[in-house]
């Protein structure tokens, strides 16, 4: 049991290491397989093929699941944590829409997504990029909050300059937050844009803000991932 609690939990040994590289593999398989599914024009042959290799695939998550339930110190503890929720998700459409033909059940087939989530437990590279957010977690809350107020700013501020030329466009604070969002991102799709001399003016300061803000998290997790790589080391 001790050897099979460090295969499936440590990746520190050989057969870990195959262990992990093996699930990796079938996640990346089955999210390839996922994608085929929905081309148009499938022979049966392939449709079948791909039916197989899910059932496969599938069957060795449960495994899987069933194996990490087993070796875990608390049962329950594993079962209700986050890794322990997206394996069961991973896994329950499968048993959920198997030989069932209603639309209102389909829409669990969108939880085999979480599949992709699987192989975070797996990967070094991600588990220094979960660490580095939690080291600049209040910093990014900071960022956010910031964010949400200019966002607020902006939309009121260019309800004030526009409404009254473009009474449909900026017909109301909320009805500018999507205005806001654009140009604060720096994305400007150009739906919705100011016309009066005022909103141009807005408009710009708006755009010099928003390169500035933009550049913010970058930094902040940049330096968060030096402070990450040293842990590690």
């Amino acid at each position: 049991m001790k050897t099979l609690k460090r295969i499936i939990e440590n990746n520190d040994t050989k057969r870990g290491r195959i262990f992990d590289l093996a699930i990796q593999s079938l996640i990346i398989l089955s999210l390839v397989t996922f994608s085929i599914e929905t081309l148009p024009d499938l022979s049966e042959s392939t449709r079948r093929w791909l039916r197989y290799i899910e059932i496969a695939t599938v069957g060795i998550f449960t495994i899987e699941y069933i194996l990490r339930i087993i070796v875990a110190d608390r049962k329950l503890g594993f079962i209700f944590s986050f890794y322990g929720l997206v394996d069961l998700l991973s896994i329950l459409p499968f048993y959920i829409a198997s030989g069932v033909d209603l639309r209102s059940v389909r829409v669990f087939r969108l939880l085999r997504l979480f599949r992709a989530l699987k192989i975070v437990r797996y990967n070094k590279a991600i588990r220094r990029f979960h660490r580095a957010l939690l080291i600049a977690r209040e910093e990014l809350i900071l960022y956010l909050l910031v964010m949400l107020m200019l966002l607020y700013f902006a939309a009121v501020g260019i309800y004030y300059c526009e409404h009254e030329a473009q009474p449909k466009e900026f017909a109301s604070v909320f009805h500018s937050l999507w205005w806001a969002v654009a140009t604060l991102s720096t994305v400007g799709y150009g739906d919705v844009y100011p016309v009066t001399t005022g909103g141009r003016i807005f408009t710009f300061v708006m755009l010099l803000i928003g390169l500035g803000v933009i550049s913010v998290p970058a930094g902040i997790i940049a330096s968060a991932f030096s402070k990450a790589r040293e842990m590690d080391d």
